[in-house]
């Protein structure tokens, strides 16, 4: 292959998410909340992600935020919204403003993480909303070296904490094994009164990791992203015991973002033809 093609192939690559997203229709929030209220009849909860397009300024992020909640009001379900702090600027006020409509409509918010430098603004965030909001948390990121400090410091608070093996590299260098990782992270909050939920379609890591949470009364909850495969986890899930939650994204940067992934791990396709064949 002559280096000319690759540089093509790779630019194609890279451009096809974005060409994707702007000729696929986006997942609303209208849509993703009819589907929570089928999936809350079947006993499975939801959680709500707004994913932003490169163009969108925080006011922008914050409205479909605040429009989601206020659907949310009139419609039954299981379920809490999944904030994204730099999308928002690290703007207290407007994350104030998305907490008390959350609130209103009976939903906690859980900040997502990104990149390790964003770390500490999104956390203080979420340990400030907590006085006034007691349904805050945050996720925590296995790979990261820092979060097991990070998880004892909000281990004996309110907060839902999402555990995750995590998208962005540490800033130093990650662990050599992320699911020991993971697993660590669990035990330290094995025990917590505050709930904790199990992001990860690992089969073997999610079967430990629901178990060290069962095992010491945490209540814990199997969480799954729309699209990845979830058929055996969820099994995994129900016969331990313990509750599903189905991430569900709404927003014009959730094309872009899926196809992105699919593209740079093809092994994700392979795990869902797996997983439909199970």
């Amino acid at each position: 292959m002559t280096r000319a093609l690759w540089s093509a192939l790779r630019r194609a690559r890279y451009a096809l998410p974005g060409i994707a997203g702007r000729m696929l229709p986006a997942p609303d929030a209208a849509a993703v909340l009819k589907r929570g209220t089928r999936l809350h009849r079947r006993g499975i909860g939801t959680a709500l992600g707004y994913f932003h397009d490169d163009a969108a300024d925080a006011a922008t992020v914050a409205e479909a935020n605040l429009a989601a909640l206020a659907l949310a009001k009139s419609q039954p379900g299981d379920r809490y919204l999944s904030l994204k702090a730099p999308a928002l600027g690290f703007d207290a006020r407007r994350i104030r403003d998305i907490a008390e409509a959350a609130k209103a409509a009976g939903m906690a918010i859980v900040f997502d993480a990104h990149a390790p430098g964003q770390a500490d603004a999104t956390l203080d965030l979420a340990e400030a909303l907590l006085a006034e909001h007691p349904a805050t948390g945050c996720a925590l990121p296995a790979r990261w070296r820092r979060s097991p400090a990070d998880a004892m410091r909000f281990r004996d608070l309110s907060a839902p904490l999402r555990l995750v093996k995590g998208e962005w590299a540490d800033a130093e260098a990650d662990p050599e094994d992320i699911a020991s990782a993971y697993l660590d992270l669990t035990a330290r909050l094995a025990g917590r009164a505050a709930p904790v939920a199990v992001a990860s379609h690992d089969l073997a890591l999610v079967e430990r990791a629901l178990g060290l949470l069962l095992a010491a009364g945490t209540p814990c909850t199997l969480e799954q992203l729309r699209g990845l495969p979830r058929r055996r986890t969820t099994a995994i899930a129900r016969r331990l015991g313990g509750p599903v939650r189905l991430y569900l994204p709404f927003g014009p940067g959730w094309w872009p973002y899926a196809l992105n992934q699919a593209l740079a791990r093809p092994h994700l396709i392979a795990a869902h033809l797996k997983d439909i064949a199970a």
